[in-house]
C-alpha cells in the first residue's frame, strides 16, 4: 500500500466515524426515536423552554420543536436536515425582522405548510402576522441579508465562470485558427506538387 491509498483510505475512514457520530447524537433536551434502520430518526424538542436550536442529527426525518421560546434561527443551523421530512415549528415567539428571513426561505424550500402555521410575536406592528405573508419592508432593513460565506460563494463561482467562458472562447478560437492553418498547409502542399 503506497502512502497515497493510505491517506485515502484514512481519510475516508475519518470521514465515515465522523458522520456516523453526527448522525447518532440526540440533542441533550430533546426526546429522540429511531423510525427504522437507514430511516432516520425522530426528534422531539417541543415544550422544551428552548430558546435557540440545538445542534441536530443529519439524519432528522422528523423534527418538532413548537412551543417552545424560539425567536430566531441563525442562518445556516438547518441546513444539514437533507433529509427532513416533517418540521413543526409553531408556537415560538418568532421576532420577524430581517434575522427571520433565512427561516422563511428555509421553509418556503423544504416545508410550505409549517410556514403557514408560524406567526409573529414581535415586532409590535407584526404580531400575530403569519410568516409566510411578510414582504421586504416589514423585515426591514438589514445590512447583511447573506452570511458572508454565501457571498464569498458568489464570487468565487462568479470568477470560475468568467474563467469557463474565456476558456471557451480560446477553445474556439484556437480550433478556427488551426482549421485555417491546416487548409493553408493542405493549399501550400497541393501547389508545391503541381
Amino acid at each position: 500500500m503506497n502512502k497515497t491509498e493510505f491517506i485515502t483510505i484514512v481519510g475516508f475512514a475519518l470521514t465515515l466515524l465522523f458522520h456516523m457520530t453526527q448522525t447518532e447524537v440526540c440533542p441533550p433536551s430533546c426526546n429522540c426515536k429511531s423510525l427504522g434502520e437507514m430511516k432516520g430518526l425522530h426528534i422531539d424538542c417541543s415544550s422544551r423552554k428552548l430558546t435557540e436550536v440545538p445542534a441536530l442529527p443529519v439524519n432528522t426525518k422528523r423534527l418538532y420543536l413548537q412551543n417552545n421560546s424560539l425567536t430566531s434561527v441563525p442562518p445556516g443551523a438547518l441546513d444539514t436536515l437533507r433529509s427532513l421530512e416533517e418540521v413543526k415549528i409553531f408556537d415560538n415567539p418568532w421576532n420577524c425582522d430581517c434575522h427571520i428571513l433565512y427561516l422563511k426561505l428555509w421553509l418556503e424550500d423544504i416545508s410550505a405548510p409549517s410556514l403557514a402555521n408560524i406567526r409573529c410575536a414581535t415586532p409590535a406592528p407584526l404580531r400575530m402576522k403569519p410568516l409566510r405573508q411578510l414582504t421586504g419592508n416589514e423585515l426591514g432593513v438589514c445590512k447583511r441579508l447573506l452570511p458572508i460565506k454565501c457571498l464569498e460563494f458568489f464570487w468565487r463561482d462568479l470568477i470560475l465562470i468568467a474563467g469557463a467562458i474565456i476558456t471557451l472562447i480560446l477553445v474556439a478560437w484556437t480550433l478556427k485558427f488551426s482549421k485555417k492553418l491546416v487548409c493553408q498547409i493542405n493549399l501550400s502542399q497541393y501547389y508545391s506538387r503541381g
